[in-house]
This record gives structure tokens, C-alpha cells and sequence, in this order.
């Protein structure tokens, strides 16, 4: 496995496969790899001649009293994973070579509506920040297609919207999330869990399934199930951010007779923000 932080030597290695007329996949990370991870990576290796994964904690994407500095760094352990998946290249930039005049200064990539709701209204300039540095990376890497899993189903929403917007010749593949067996979606900010709080996590995914089950049935109430499921997640211990209805293809508030939706949910439980969210095609 080809591994390197120079842009330049990025776009060496790259220029080769090009010329051969090899077809690139682009799995880009934070890191702290799990099995959610390496399912993109393994999809992604069926899909191209070459793959090609970066990691970046993306400092842009974290606001003020977030997690930036605790967030898990397992650069070791990942390398010796993508090293078993096969993976051709690793790129690891550091921040200033992502950011060369800083943070405040760089040029910024904005998804308005899409971008400012849900996660976007309670965490102001993360997507932002994620828009920004995929679209950093995709005109480095270049690639035919890239993988993103439907865990972060706002970020997955962002970032179609940005390639199509910005006419990025770019294939956007999504994955279904990966869950640990009792259904809570993999995440690196799961380690943040306690014994008793990983014990809890799980109802998140189940207080979704069950209001994708009453509108599987025919409910129509968005604002009481809504309300019901805040209302469950706090007594539980969560600290539920929103728990929301909407459309799938926008993320729009849905009509009654809508039928593709999803359901979103972020909950702080102890020092972890967990998200997730169920697709529906209602009756």
C-alpha cells in the first residue's frame, strides 16, 4: 500500500493510474476505522482498478466545545487494516497542507437548505466544514466513484448535492450502515460510551423502527411521534437533539401523501452524540 501527506506525490501516484486508464474508488475518512468503514472499502474494491482511502480529522467540521482534540486518532491500527483490504493508496495530509493560509481564511463550500437544518442547525458550520473538505478531496483525488455509508444521512444528502451542483464528474455510491447486532449503528464516537450507556444506546435505533413502523401502517401524526420519541429518549438518559420526518429525496418536512421518508435522530448519551435514521416506504 502506497501511503503518503504530499499533495504532490497524491497527485503523482495518481496521474500513472489515469494514463493506464485505471478507474479510481475514493473512500474518505476521519479514521478510527470500524467494520462500517471497511464495508465501503470492500465495496469499493469490487467497483474500481484502484482504491484509494484518505483519513483527515477535518477540523472545520467541529465547532466550539466539540470533540476535535478527544476525537480517537488510530492511524496505526488503520494503516494495518487497509493494508489487509487491499487498499492501493493512503493519503494522510496534515492540516496545513489541506489548509495552507488556515482555517479562517480558506475558501469555504456552503449547501444551503440541506446544509442548515437537522445536525446543521444545532452544530452551525459543520456542513461547511464537510462540504468543504470532500470537495478539497474529490478535486485531488479525482475519482470515478467514492463511498459514503447512510449513517450520516444529511452528510450523505450534502455531499450529492454538492457534486451535482458543482458538476464534480463524480459517482456517489451509499452504503447501508453497519450495526453491532443489537442494531446500534457503528461509529468511532461509540468507544465514548460507558458500560451502562452502551447497554442504552441501542434504543435510539428501536424508538426509530418503531415510528417507521406506524408509518409503515398509515400513521400520519409526524408531529406526535416525533414528540413521543424525544419524550422516550430523555427519560432514558439521552439528551435527544431532534428526532425528525422527512422526506428522503430533500429532506424536506413531508406531506401526508409522501411515502419515500426517513426518519433522523441525534441523541447525546454521556459524552457521545449518536446519530441514526431508518428509511421508509410507507403504504
Amino acid at each position: 500500500m502506497f501511503e503518503t501527506e504530499s499533495i504532490f506525490t497524491l497527485r503523482s501516484q495518481l496521474r500513472e493510474w489515469r494514463l493506464a486508464q485505471q478507474r479510481l474508488a475514493f473512500v474518505p475518512t476521519m479514521g478510527n476505522l470500524h467494520a462500517g468503514h471497511l464495508r465501503l472499502v470492500e465495496a469499493a474494491r469490487g467497483k474500481a482498478d484502484k482504491v484509494v482511502v484518505s483519513i483527515f480529522v477535518n477540523p472545520l467540521q467541529f465547532g466550539v466545545g466539540e470533540d476535535f482534540a478527544n476525537y480517537p486518532r488510530t492511524l496505526d491500527d488503520d494503516r494495518q487494516s487497509l493494508k489487509a483490504m487491499g487498499v492501493d493508496l493512503l493519503f494522510v495530509p496534515t492540516e496545513v497542507e489541506l489548509y495552507p493560509v488556515g482555517q479562517e481564511s480558506t475558501t469555504r463550500v456552503q449547501v444551503p437548505d440541506l446544509g442548515d437544518i437537522l445536525c446543521g442547525a444545532t452544530r452551525p458550520g459543520h456542513f461547511e466544514g464537510v462540504a468543504t473538505v470532500v470537495a478539497k478531496l474529490f478535486n485531488l483525488v479525482q475519482p470515478d466513484i467514492a463511498l459514503f455509508g447512510k449513517k450520516d444521512y444529511q452528510q450523505l444528502m450534502v455531499i450529492r448535492r454538492m457534486v451535482s451542483e458543482l458538476n464534480f464528474p463524480i459517482k456517489i455510491v451509499a452504503m447501508d450502515t453497519v450495526r453491532e447486532q443489537d442494531g446500534l449503528a457503528m461509529s468511532s464516537r461509540n468507544r465514548y460510551l460507558t458500560a451502562e450507556q452502551r447497554n442504552q444506546a441501542p434504543l435510539l435505533n428501536q424508538v426509530l423502527r418503531h415510528i417507521a413502523d406506524k408509518l409503515r401502517s398509515g400513521s400520519r401524526d409526524f408531529m406526535s411521534l416525533q414528540t413521543a420519541a424525544i419524550e422516550q429518549l430523555n427519560s432514558a438518559g439521552f439528551r435527544a437533539d431532534y428526532v425528525e420526518i422527512r422526506r428522503c429525496r430533500d429532506l424536506q418536512l413531508p406531506r401526508p401523501e409522501d411515502r419515500e421518508l426517513v426518519v433522523l435522530a441525534a441523541a447525546q448519551l454521556g459524552s457521545a452524540r449518536l446519530i441514526d435514521n431508518v428509511e421508509i416506504q410507507a403504504e
